[in-house]
């Protein structure tokens, strides 16, 4: 599984990295995880706002920092 997090940096999108490796965690599952900050990366997704989460190449939240449990929920 290859989990992105898109962002510029920001406190939101820092966050929203921890929330994903701690939902990892919680599931037990193997992921790799990539910090995404690169903005012609970021626009190849089509996203408009920050942070946004891609899970397998499909774009699952853009906008909005997801809680722990909302991450868990879209992992399945």
């Amino acid at each position: 599984m290859k989990i992105e997090i898109l962002g510029t940096g920001c406190s939101k999108c820092q966050a929203l990295t921890l929330h994903v490796k701690e939902a990892v965690a919680q599931k037990g599952l193997f992921a790799q995880i990539e910090k995404v900050e690169d903005l012609m990366q970021i626009m190849h997704y089509g996203v408009t706002s920050t942070p946004a989460l891609v899970i397998d190449g499909k774009v699952v939240s853009s906008g909005k920092l997801l809680s722990v449990d909302e991450i868990v929920a879209l992992l399945g």
